[in-house]
Formats: C-alpha cells, sequence, structure tokens
C-alpha cells in the first residue's frame, strides 16, 4: 500500500488550506516545529469547551473526565516508548526542562568535584549549557565525543572517554538538529555501559521521537527527553521517561502542590514519582493534546512515516545538490529527515528571505547548535527538515527557488 500523502496532508488545517493557493505554503522547518493534525487541534478544542476543569482535585464529573484524559496519555506514552510503567513518565514544559530536571536533580545529588559527564559534539544548547551549569556547581568536567568530517561521532574514542566510577552521566542526541545525523544509540549505550555499568545514560530524542521507534526498555536507557511540539503535538509540553529507580532516588526541583506526601511547618515529605515532579497545576489541554497526537503518530505508523520521510530525503540530496554552489553539510552513516545546506557567497538569512517570498519556510541560523557550526566552520546554514506530510513537489519548488536565490545574487 503506498503512503497516503494527500489524506494525510488533508488533515492539516493549514497545508490543506494552502493547497489552494497560487503559491501554497510548503513549510519545511519541521525539526523546529510540526504543523498540527485536525486530531490534535480537536480534542484540545473539545477540553476548553466541553469539559475545562483541573485534575486530580475534584470529585465532581467534569474534573473526573479531565483527570481520565489526562493520566490517559501518561499510559499511551509508556505504551509508545515500552516504558515497564506509566510512572515511569513525567510531564514538563519541553526536552529543555527534561534535561535540566535530570541534571538539577539526578546530578546535583550524585555528581561529586572530579566526576564527569559525557556528551556528544552534535549536541543542542539545551544537552550542552544545562550539564555546565550543574558541572560548575559540583565540581564536575565534561568530556566531549568528537565527530569526524562526514558528521559521525568518532566511537572508537568511547574506549578513552568513559572510565568506571568516573563517569558519572552520558548524555546525548539521537538526531542532531543541525546535521541530520542518526547517532547508533544502541550500540553507543551497549558500549558506555560496557565499559562504566554504573553510568547513566540520558538521550535527548527531541528529533526522533516523531520519526524513530524508541524502545527504552531494549535500549536499556535510563532517561529519555523529548517535546511535544516537534511530534505534532501542542507547545509548552514535553516528556521525560526515567527508570522507576532512578526518579525514585531523585528529589523534586520544584515545591508546591501535589508532589508532596505530608507537610508540616516544620518537614515536608514527597510524594512517588511522577507526582513528586510535577508540582502545581500542570498545562492539561497540552497534555490532552499530546495524547492526540501520539495517538495520531501510531495510526498513520512510525514506521510508515520514517519510510516516507527517508524517501523525501533521498529526493532531496539528489536534487538540492544539482544547485551550483551548494553544500550540505555532513554526510552521515544514516540522516534523519533535515538537510543543513550552505550557498557559496550567500548568507543562509538572505537566501531563507527569497524563499519566503515564495511562501516556502526554511530555517536560517546556527540552530542553537554554535559547536557544531564551530567543527564545520561556518556561521550558519539553511535547513530543510521533512515531516509526515512532505511532498516531493514541495522539494521542488525549493529547488527552483535555491536556483533563483543564486542567480539573484551572482
Amino acid at each position: 500500500m503506498s503512503y497516503p500523502i494527500q489524506d494525510i496532508r488533508a488533515q492539516f488545517p493549514v497545508l490543506a488550506q494552502g493547497d489552494k493557493q497560487e503559491k501554497p505554503l510548503a513549510f519545511l522547518d519541521s525539526t523546529a516545529t510540526t504543523q498540527k493534525p485536525l486530531k490534535v487541534i480537536d480534542v484540545m478544542e473539545d477540553f476548553y469547551r466541553n469539559h475545562y476543569s483541573s485534575v486530580k482535585r475534584g470529585v465532581y464529573k467534569m474534573s473526573e473526565r479531565t483527570t481520565q484524559a489526562f493520566e490517559k496519555t501518561r499510559e499511551d506514552i509508556a505504551k509508545f516508548l515500552n516504558a515497564k510503567t506509566k510512572d515511569e513518565i513525567i510531564f514538563t514544559r519541553g526536552t529543555t526542562e527534561s534535561i535540566n530536571l535530570v541534571a538539577w536533580t539526578y546530578g546535583r545529588k550524585f555528581l561529586k568535584p572530579g566526576d564527569e559527564i559525557l556528551i556528544s559534539a552534535l549536541e543542542h544548547h539545551a544537552n550542552i549549557v544545562s550539564w555546565q551549569l550543574i558541572a560548575e556547581e559540583r565540581g564536575a568536567k565534561i568530556k566531549v565525543i568528537p565527530t569526524d568530517d562526514d558528521a559521525n561521532l568518532v566511537l572508537s574514542e568511547l574506549d578513552n572517554l568513559v572510565i568506571p566510577g568516573k563517569t558519572k552521566i552520558a548524555a546525548f542526541t539521537h538526531i542532531s538538529n543541525s546535521t541530520g545525523t542518526v547517532n547508533p544509540i544502541a550500540e553507543m549505550i551497549k558500549k558506555i555501559k560496557g565499559i562504566s555499568p554504573d553510568t547513566k545514560v540520558l538521550v535527548d530524542a527531541a528529533q526522533s521521537s516523531s520519526h524513530l521507534k524508541i524502545d527504552v526498555q531494549a535500549l536499556d536507557v535510563d532517561f529519555v527527553a523529548f517535546s511535544g511540539h516537534k511530534m505534532y503535538g501542542p507547545t509548552g509540553i514535553g516528556v521525560l521517561y526515567g527508570k522507576y529507580e532512578n526518579l525514585l532516588a531523585m528529589p523534586p526541583l520544584y515545591g508546591g502542590g501535589e508532589m508532596i506526601d505530608k507537610v508540616t511547618f516544620e518537614k515536608t515529605t514527597f510524594a512517588l514519582p511522577p507526582e513528586r515532579f510535577e508540582a502545581g497545576t500542570p498545562a492539561i489541554a497540552e497534555v490532552i493534546g499530546l495524547g492526540a497526537a501520539v495517538n495520531w503518530i501510531n495510526e498513520v505508523g512510525i514506521e510508515n512515516i520514517r519510510k516516507h520521510e527517508a524517501e523525501i530525503v533521498k529526493y532531496a540530496v539528489q536534487e538540492f545538490s544539482k544547485v551550483p554552489g551548494l553544500h550540505i553539510l555532513g554526510n552521515p552513516h544514516e540522516r534523519g529527515a533535515l538537510l543543513s545546506i550552505t550557498l557559496d557567497g550567500i548568507h543562509p538569512h538572505d537566501a531563507a528571505m527569497i524563499l519566503d517570498e515564495e511562501n516556502i519556510a526554511a530555517r536560517s541560523g546556527h540552530h542553537c547548535a554554535q559547536p557544531v557550526m564551530d567543527r564545520f566552520g561556518v556561521v550558519a546554514t539553511l535547513r530543510f527538515s521533512f515531516g509526515a506530510y512532505t511532498t516531493t513537489a514541495e522539494i521542488d519548488r525549493a529547488v527552483r527557488a535555491l536556483n533563483r536565490v543564486v542567480k539573484l545574487f551572482s
């Protein structure tokens, strides 16, 4: 059965409306954020229209209905990741907060002066700065897995970088948001834990949660962080998966309602995970919307999405390579659903503005990955990123626009 691209596009209002325009929107910035299908929009509207209420705090029917929908999302995400239990799923505001939660709870409790944190040369700033801050406070040291000229991590260096008893945390991205490199996380986790079984591994899955199947038990990963808005869900909501024994050992990050066991003026004891890490009134509509997004991905099939995107990427590499003076950043063994490019003598911002005139949305800048830009000797790139709804016709339009850019600046 062929991939039902037109049926899928019809589920995204902004794309369905644009297809009727002279210059329809070609949304090629899905790495930054994805468009939302009607299923997500409708379920959030239904919540606000028909059963808006808080969760866990009311015995009246509306509150019970809302609580059931809220906790159903937790169950659905646990199944999505193959977690052992829904109690291993914590709701956060996004990938950045999820990483910070681990850094400032697990890291603050267990890091000692002289300990080491291992990250990679392909990280988003969220998975660099968070660890730098806690390392500075605790007297720990950051080490970096280098990358080769094709943007593949040099995994042979793990033998030198991972030290038993000293490497307390390893945190790395699944898919680079700047080069598109798909890191072999199963191999990396196995090797790191083979050298140092006590090292805790965190995977930044912001760029992979809607593209690749993640089985946390098969990976034997300690933590996984991702964001709802990058997987067809709403903004302001994210997930931290953590092995329950790890979560149980972590102190809370925030204090407030719902995360307590007993409060007195002398002392407070805390609830078990996940409530321990979810102080205050949560982003209820966003959690319900995220649940709808996960169900939408399941209906389309994440393997089907990945196959479609792989075909789009292959076609894009082929066609972009025909543009004079165009260079694709990196040539990784496996590439995610994005391409970062440079054009000889043309700043990415200027190129992005010309593309916008053609109603083509692409991202220019350093993509919160300045060390990657430094590694490859560029100030910024023009990034094209794809989703379940991307078509080859949109790639053709982007190529024509890029040729126009080259002609204008020549």
